[in-house]
């Protein structure tokens, strides 16, 4: 096996526990290796870091997969590591629908796999892991025996691994527009041709926590996708829902996901930008007693911070003043760069632009099944908000 040495005062990060090791921090190579293979990882002076996998055409060089020497990186490493995710998630949340394997936090960088009802959505982002990926797919069989498996790697990241995007059926054949259930929820999920993984798992918990604020309450969804905060606020007795979002398709999706919960009596969608009516019906006058903002990400780089500054502010401040005094807006981040810190700044800002006085209800974060490893600051992303606007 080839060994990595990195440099002098290099890699710091990656003996604390950071999993990923950048190209400019190895010092020298000891033997041949193939892209793909795994290699043993060491410090400048040659204490032991770690075992993982190689790509040196890649940034992050090295992604590591063990700490112990000893461990063999083969398929019963695979079969112990989401048996281990698995049996967490069995603890911690409900399973119907969930994330079974979130890449980084669950020491299996570069993967992601998603559970919905009976079927597995597999993401594989890195060559080292692709070379791992029928493997992968033995081992989920094993474990979970799901009536099909589909593989959603049509990510444009992979190209930076010098992989191409790829999609489909890692089982025999089947329809990939599942049905299943969240909260009590049932939804549509389009496994093949929706966003991400065909769902936004990481919101399940916090769509949970709206329950008490909307009930009996005119709640306007921003950005809402197939409807997932929309539903659940007419399943919790919301009076009247209306979702927002630019996409025609997800808007479908939404009326669909209604239809199919009895909820289209309350539950009412337009494709609008969120940009442009916000302000709309400011003017208007129009009130709400909940608002809820899920954007998309703003950002997925440190360079454009400034503008994702400007987006989130703007919706935020448009949103406090759509609410009645004593209502609620519900408001998140999912760009990593949008630091917590930061977010709170923001949307203390939006408050006195808008002369408005918020009091902080509830701060979350993502779901249990998209866990936070405090040596990879990349696995916490999501900021979420419920704020009393006054």
């Amino acid at each position: 096996m080839a060994k990595v040495f990195l440099g002098f005062k290099k890699g710091k990060r990656v003996e604390d526990g950071h999993p990923w090791v950048y190209s400019n921090e190895i010092e020298r190579y000891e033997g041949d290796f193939e892209p793909g293979d795994i290699v043993e990882v060491y410090n400048f002076k040659g204490r032991f870091i770690g075992k993982g996998y190689i790509n040196p055409h890649s940034k992050i060089t090295i992604r590591i997969l063990t700490r112990d020497i000893n461990e063999e990186i083969n398929e019963d490493f695979f079969r112990r590591r989401i048996q281990a995710a698995w049996d967490y998630r069995k603890k911690v949340i409900e399973t119907t629908s969930c994330r079974v394997v979130f890449g980084e936090a669950d020491f299996l960088p570069a993967l992601v796999i998603d559970k919905y009802g009976d079927y597995l959505v597999v993401q594989i982002l890195s060559l080292g892991m692709d070379r791992w990926r029928d493997t992968i797919v033995k081992v989920l069989k094993e474990i979970f025996k799901p009536r099909g498996i589909y593989e959603r790697s049509d990510v444009p990241v992979r190209k930076l691994e010098g992989l191409e995007e790829r999609k489909g059926f890692l089982t025999e054949p089947f329809d990939t527009m599942v049905e299943t259930e969240e909260n009590g929820v049932k939804f549509y999920v389009d496994i093949e041709n929706g966003q991400k993984t065909g769902y936004f798992l990481d919101q399940k918990e916090n769509r949970a926590s709206i329950k008490g604020i909307v009930k009996d309450a005119d709640v306007l969804d921003c950005f809402c996708h197939t409807g997932s905060f929309s539903l659940h606020a007419g399943h919790y007795g919301a009076k009247s829902v209306l979702g927002v979002d630019i996409s025609e398709h997800a808007i479908e999706f939404a009326r669909k996901n209604a239809e199919l919960n009895g909820l289209s009596d309350v539950c009412k969608f337009q494709v609008s930008n969120t940009f442009d009516v916000l302000p709309e019906w400011v003017k208007e006058k129009r009130q709400f007693d909940v608002v809820i903002l899920d954007p998309p990400a703003f950002t997925k780089s440190r360079s454009a911070v400034e503008s994702a500054i400007r987006g989130y502010k703007e919706i935020n401040l448009r949103a406090m003043k759509l609410v009645r005094s004593g209502g609620f807006l519900v408001t998140a981040s999912c760009s990593h760069f949008m630091y917590p810190e930061l977010f709170m700044e923001i949307i203390m800002d939006a408050a006195k632009d808008a002369k408005k006085t918020i009091r902080l209800v509830e701060y979350r974060n993502q779901a249990k099944d998209h866990p936070v490893l405090f040596n990879s600051e990349e696995t916490l992303y999501l900021k979420f908000l419920i704020l009393q606007v006054i």
